[in-house]
């Protein structure tokens, strides 16, 4: 057993001290695209799966074109990740050979970001095309209902399904959806940015009370078994009701303000633990909170035995390295890099690929403004809601509109502070803000637009061409 003391200060080791030295202006970018086979698309559905020998024909030609190596394969010998050493950009395949991930090594400067994304993008499109398949800026893959859910024949991604497949065991301990394999098309827009420890408690609630306003900027994730598209960010609904939302701190936005990093602290040993690795191979168990699990004797837990085909029994000793293995999924989240990570944002249509960087960056920039902003208002803060109810009516179509007058006016104040601290940065990143000024004026977001060009007659194949193209 594993006393608190030994683990708060494991936990302080792994997630504070990294923020203890001076910030740079730096950003990283990560974006998860749907791959979505064009053939015989009807007007309104995808009818044929992607095809996976497409997929690993363009990884292979990826890596020959651009010299990444690291070069990564699942056990049927397929390449699922390589680097770029140079850059540290990578190229992998998230949860399946459906999604398509670009990440990129941290730069000062988002239009370089941009370039690189611009010349490995044109890559992959033109290969795609040619075979008739596409990437696309929509944060679900409209082709889910036909795709293989299959993951990536590794021991990571076989565990991670078939630990969220086992919701079924759980009862009604919480409201559950019935698609575990969410994760294999399901798509988010990611950013991390450097984070300091006399500020990150402010990061983190200022970003926090930012979510309800990202609902209604970034909107991108409109979900075909959602029949009356109640949802227009269904993300946020598809990981709080599976099985990673057992634990409500594992997940969406934090429900209560944050007043120290011994309080992050205590946070982090609240959320929970559900796998590890052991002599190579993954093992998945109940969700348990950290602290415990480290009070824990033993612990049960399964995993898959490839030569057997079968899935085996384990019984281990908790260490205290297993605090590596920690699965977080907050929005917001202090990261073992000595970042904050933001990972609430559906993916965006292409053409706005950098939008979601440039909103965090800017804003990062003109935190003491922001939290000046966002305390002092009255119209949206004030009115007897929380942030995550906020959040939660802003995701869905129908809500009851009440506040979108004094929600809006904050965007467009929000959306002028992040210009003003890209415009401090001095690198012209402001013209990223662009669509989002345009969004905040219309009062609409990709979801909305999704929707709207279906009720009028544009056929399914032609929306997600337009979500693909980078104009």
């Amino acid at each position: 057993m594993i006393q608190d003391t030994e683990l708060y200060s494991a936990i302080d080791q792994k997630y504070i001290r990294p923020t203890e030295r001076p910030t740079k202006p730096v950003v990283g970018v990560e974006l998860e695209y749907p791959i979505v086979n064009l053939k015989n698309i009807g007007l309104s559905e995808v009818t044929e799966p992607v095809d996976f020998d497409v997929v690993h024909r363009l990884a292979e030609g990826f890596v020959v074109r651009f010299g990444f190596s690291g070069v990564i394969r699942d056990d049927d010998g397929e390449i699922y990740f390589a680097e770029d050493p140079r850059t540290g950009d990578t190229i992998s395949f998230d949860c399946s050979f459906n999604t398509l991930e670009l990440s990129f090594g941290i730069e000062e400067n988002i239009c370089i970001l941009k370039n690189r994304f611009d010349r490995y993008y044109s890559f992959i499109e033109e290969k795609l095309l040619e075979e008739r398949h596409t990437l696309t800026g929509m944060g679900i893959n409209p082709g889910l209902h036909v795709n293989r859910v299959e993951p990536i024949q590794n021991g990571r991604y076989r565990m991670l399904l078939h630990h969220l497949e086992s919701y079924t065991s759980y009862g009604n301990r919480i409201q559950f959806h019935h698609y575990p394999n969410f994760g294999l098309f399901s798509c988010a827009s990611q950013v991390q940015v450097d984070a300091e420890k006399d500020h990150v408690v402010e990061m983190l609630n200022t970003f926090n009370r930012l979510e309800p306003l990202k609902a209604l900027l970034f909107a991108n994730s409109v979900f075909d078994a959602d029949p009356d598209h109640r949802f227009l960010a269904s993300r946020d609904y598809l990981w709080k009701h599976s099985l990673h939302g057992l634990n409500p701190h594992n997940v969406d936005e934090y429900d209560k303000r944050l007043h120290s990093v011994e309080e992050i602290v205590r946070y982090i040993a609240s959320e929970s633990l559900y796998c590890l690795e052991r002599d190579g191979k993954y093992i998945n168990f109940p969700p348990v909170m950290v602290e415990e699990y480290f009070q824990s004797r033993m612990v049960r837990g399964e995993y898959y035995d490839s030569e057997e085909g079968r899935y085996k029994y384990a019984t281990f000793e908790p260490r205290l390295d297993d605090l590596a293995f920690l699965r977080s999924f907050k929005f917001n989240d202090l990261t073992f890099r000595g970042t904050v990570e933001f990972r609430s944002v559906c993916e965006q249509p292409v053409e706005d690929v950098m939008s979601v960087a440039a909103f965090h960056a800017g804003l990062v920039t003109k935190l003491p403004e922001l939290s000046e902003l966002l305390n002092n208002n009255v119209g949206l803060y004030q009115q007897g809601y929380s942030v995550g109810e906020l959040r939660e009516a802003f995701v869905r179509q129908e809500h009851t509109h009440r506040f979108d007058d004094a929600a809006y006016e904050l965007i467009l104040e929000v959306l002028r502070l992040a210009e003003d601290g890209l415009a401090e940065r001095g690198h012209g990143e402001e013209r990223f803000l662009e669509p989002l000024f345009q969004r905040a004026e219309e009062r609409t977001n990709p979801a909305l637009r999704l929707l709207e060009k279906l009720k009028t007659g544009r056929a399914l194949r032609e929306v997600i061409l337009e979500f693909a193209d980078r104009r």
